[in-house]
This record gives C-alpha cells, sequence and structure tokens, in this order.
C-alpha cells in the first residue's frame, strides 16, 4: 500500500498519491447544465486524492442523458466549472472534467431541446431511464449522418477547450459505460457502413478522431480517455472480437501520448494485462467493488500506475487520510447518489468531526 502515496507523473503534472476519484454521476447540475451550488463544496472536499475525474459532463445538448447533469459547452457552464476548478485548485488538488456523450443512452425529457437522441445507428439501449415523470423505456435513436458524427468530434474538441477555459487541469473522454464512444465499438449498437462501422478499425475510428481532435485542441499531457472492455451497459454486445478491438484501439491511441488511460475492470485479466502492456502512458485501474484490504494491490503488482475509487470516496472525503491511517470508512448512502442537496452529497464527515463525534 505504501507505493500508492508516492508521487506519480501524469501528463504535464506529478500527482502527489496514486489514488483518484472516479468519475460519479451525482444529478445536481442546475437545469441549464451549470454546476449546481455545492459542487465546489463536494469537490474541494475531495481534492486529497491524486487526481479528481469529474462526474460525466456533456459537450453538447444531444450529449445529455440524464436529469442535472452538467454541461462544459456555454459560458455560463464555464463561469461554473470555474468555481469548482478554483476550490480545488485552492485545496492543492488536481482535477479533470470528464466529458461525456450518452448518445442512445437518453430520453428526450431528459435534454434541453427534447429532440431524439443520436447515436452510430438507430438501435434502441435495453433499460429504461429515469425522468422527471419516473421510469420509461429509452426509445430508439436517430443514426448520426457521417458529417454529424465529424460534427460530434468538434463538439468534444470545443467542450475541451472550454474546460482548459474553465481552469480545469485536463479532460477525460468517457470511452465507457455504453454511451457513445462505446456504441460505436459494438456491433450489435453500430451497423454503419461508413468509415465509422464494419471492420474493427473503422468501429474505433470515433474514439481515436476524438481523442486526436482533444490532443490537438488542449495537449496531449491534458486529454486522457476512459474504457470498459466488456461491460454490457444498456445492452452493449461487443461481441468475439471485442478484445481484439480493444488491443488496436490501445495501441493506436498510446500514439497520442495521452494523458493516461483509466480502465474499468471488468474481470479479464488477460485483457487488462495486455493493455498494460500496450500503453506506455500511465495506466489508471478501477476495480468496482474492491474492499479496503485490496487498496494498493493493483499499483504493487504493476499492473496499474494509480486506482480509481468510486463509492469510498464519495463516502469519505478524506480518504487518502483514513487509508494511511487504517481509520474506519463511513458507509455511502445510496439513496442519495442522484439529485437532491447537501444530504449524502458534501455533509459526509471527516475523520476529525467523526472522531469528535
Amino acid at each position: 500500500m505504501k507505493q500508492s502515496f508516492t508521487p506519480v507523473r501524469v501528463g504535464r503534472y506529478t500527482l502527489p498519491n496514486r489514488l483518484v476519484m472516479a468519475p460519479m454521476t451525482r444529478s445536481r447540475a442546475k437545469l441549464d447544465g451549470t454546476p449546481g451550488e455545492l459542487a465546489a463544496e463536494y469537490y474541494s472536499q475531495r481534492a486529497g486524492v491524486g487526481l479528481i475525474v469529474t462526474e460525466g459532463t456533456q459537450p453538447s445538448d444531444d450529449g445529455q442523458g440524464y436529469l442535472a447533469t452538467p454541461g462544459i459547452y456555454s459560458p455560463a457552464h464555464v463561469a461554473g466549472w470555474n468555481k469548482v476548478s478554483a476550490a480545488v485548485h485552492d485545496k492543492g488538488g488536481r482535477i479533470f472534467i470528464q466529458l461525456m456523450h450518452a448518445g442512445r443512452m437518453s430520453h428526450p425529457d431528459n435534454t434541453p431541446h427534447h429532440r431524439q437522441a443520436v447515436a452510430p445507428s438507430a438501435i434502441a439501449p435495453s433499460g429504461q431511464m429515469f425522468t422527471a415523470t419516473g421510469m420509461q423505456d429509452m426509445p430508439a435513436p436517430r443514426a448520426l449522418t457521417t458529417e454529424e458524427v465529424r460534427r460530434t468530434v468538434g463538439d468534444f474538441r470545443h467542450a475541451a477547450r472550454s474546460a482548459i477555459e474553465a481552469g480545469a487541469d485536463g479532460v477525460e473522454i468517457h470511452g465507457a459505460n455504453g454511451y457513445l464512444v462505446q456504441q460505436f465499438f459494438a456491433p450489435n449498437a453500430n451497423t454503419r457502413t461508413d468509415e465509422f462501422g464494419g471492420s474493427i478499425a473503422n468501429r474505433a475510428r470515433f474514439a481515436i478522431e476524438v481523442a486526436t481532435a482533444v490532443a490537438a485542441e488542449i495537449g496531449a499531457d491534458r486529454t486522457a480517455i476512459r474504457l470498459s472492455p466488456g461491460t454490457p451497459t444498456g445492452g452493449i454486445d461487443e461481441g468475439a472480437e471485442g478484445p481484439a478491438l480493444y488491443r488496436y484501439l490501445v495501441a493506436e491511441l498510446d500514439k497520442l501520448g495521452l494523458a493516461y488511460l483509466h480502465v474499468l475492470h471488468a474481470g479479464d485479466e488477460k485483457l487488462v494485462g495486455d493493455i498494460r502492456a500496450l500503453w506506455k502512458q500511465p495506466l489508471i485501474v478501477n476495480r468496482p467493488g474492491r474492499p479496503r484490504d485490496r487498496v494498493g494491490a493493483d499499483v504493487a503488482s504493476g499492473l496499474a500506475d494509480l486506482e480509481a475509487y468510486g463509492q469510498l470516496i464519495l463516502a469519505n472525503p478524506d480518504f487518502v487520510t483514513r487509508v494511511k491511517t487504517g481509520a474506519p470508512l463511513n458507509e455511502a448512502d445510496r439513496a442519495s447518489f442522484f439529485g437532491g442537496a447537501a444530504q449524502g452529497y458534501t455533509d459526509y464527515p471527516a475523520l476529525e468531526a467523526a472522531t469528535a463525534a
């Protein structure tokens, strides 16, 4: 575990430790997509980790999937995120804004323009979506034209520039969890016949073009990407070619010299090991449900350079101190994960307050 508390170089930054706050949707933004009033406090409370990756943040109106998620493409968004970035920096932390286009994982009721979702192909995802009127089936999206795919790459580029203008240290492209970028990977979500569909190289093309465009805009050393090989969210099925697609994709992305690759580990140890061998820059591994006694295990084994944690950091703003000292951890309150105000967001007690109580 000691190695987790040693500095590590990530892109243009030297981080004080190897613990990362994973991106977690909290659905507390204002209706216009500006971060909520408590967001600066929430993130700054957790600035003791080496790196904060924010909740998924849409790069356009079309990119929104869920209620009350933030955006990073308007002047109001930039002003709101500036407050967050400044609060984190005041505590000595580093923050990357995650750029998330939900693609087909959306409902018109949740977006500002109330239009049909867009995706690689007009194929509906499985499952339902929470809306202001309750749970609803997610309707079939509209397939993006080839020109619209290119414009969407431009949306990511503009959002990345906006994130830097908002004081963020960098951006993480969300290429995981069944959202737009991963939808291009999966043959059951992408039946295109243009250069963005069909072969492995074509299905990986959108992710590579987004990463290339963002890196050109803000610098590769401030650009990162998250992948989740094999995750079936929203009915995604990458098929038998899935592992080969990720090996090709990671090798191509590695040529860009990005700040880091963030992998959500779905259990395929061989594939993650192959990714480690292919990727020459820092690798962050996120194992959902990792028990406390395994904190630092992937760093110690050499599989990862950093480890990302979600609920443990959500419930423990002073996670680093608690892990270092062996102190007990707060339990996360699942009922307050999405929406609401301070409860379950900024009111988790730090160790000193809990000890005093």
